[in-house]
C-alpha cells in the first residue's frame, strides 16, 4: 500500500466577482469622460432651399456632407461662396481627395451604398454644384442628395 493517497475530490475555489461592477463602472465612466463628440465647425451660411416634399436619411454614418455657401466671416474668407469639407474650406479640385478618402473609412462592404449630401446656400449659382457634380462623377460617387427643408413651396 501506498503511503499517500490521492484526492481527486478537491476542489478549485470559486471567483471572486464582488468587485467587477465595480471594475465596469469605472470603466464606463472613463470612457464617457475620455470620449469627445466631434462636432464639426460650421464655416459657410447654408440657407437651403424650401421644398414641397422631403424624404429623412435613414443610415446618416453613411452620408458625406459637402457644404457650400458664403462663409459666415466675410472679413477673413471673402464673400464669394466657399466649400467646406469637414472643417476646412477646398477648393473644386479637392472634392475627388475628400470622397476617396471618406470612402476608405468605411468597410468595403457597404462603400457602394454612401452617398454624399450636397448642403448649398439658396445664393449659391448652379456652375459651382455642376463643378462639384462632375469631380464626384469623376470617382464613381453617383449617389447624391440635396439638402432641403420642408415647408410650404411659393409659386411666383
Amino acid at each position: 500500500m501506498s503511503k499517500f493517497k490521492k484526492n481527486s475530490k478537491k476542489e478549485s475555489p470559486g471567483i471572486n466577482t464582488s468587485s467587477l461592477p465595480d471594475i465596469v463602472f469605472m470603466l464606463l465612466f472613463f470612457f464617457m469622460v475620455a470620449t469627445k463628440m466631434r462636432d464639426p465647425k460650421v464655416l459657410v451660411t447654408t440657407a437651403v432651399p424650401i421644398v414641397s416634399e422631403v424624404e429623412k436619411v435613414e443610415k446618416k454614418s453613411w452620408v458625406n456632407y459637402i457644404l457650400v455657401g458664403p462663409p459666415r466671416d466675410p472679413a477673413v474668407a471673402g464673400t464669394a461662396p466657399r466649400i467646406q469639407l469637414d472643417d476646412k474650406f477646398a477648393d473644386v479640385a479637392d472634392v475627388q481627395q475628400y470622397i476617396i478618402l471618406k470612402r476608405n473609412e468605411h468597410p468595403e462592404a457597404i462603400r457602394d451604398y454612401l452617398t454624399t449630401s450636397i448642403k448649398s446656400d439658396r445664393s449659391v449659382k448652379m456652375g459651382l454644384i455642376q463643378d462639384i457634380k462632375q469631380e464626384l462623377r469623376q470617382v464613381n460617387a453617383l449617389k447624391v442628395l440635396y439638402s432641403a427643408s420642408g415647408g410650404e413651396v411659393h409659386e411666383h
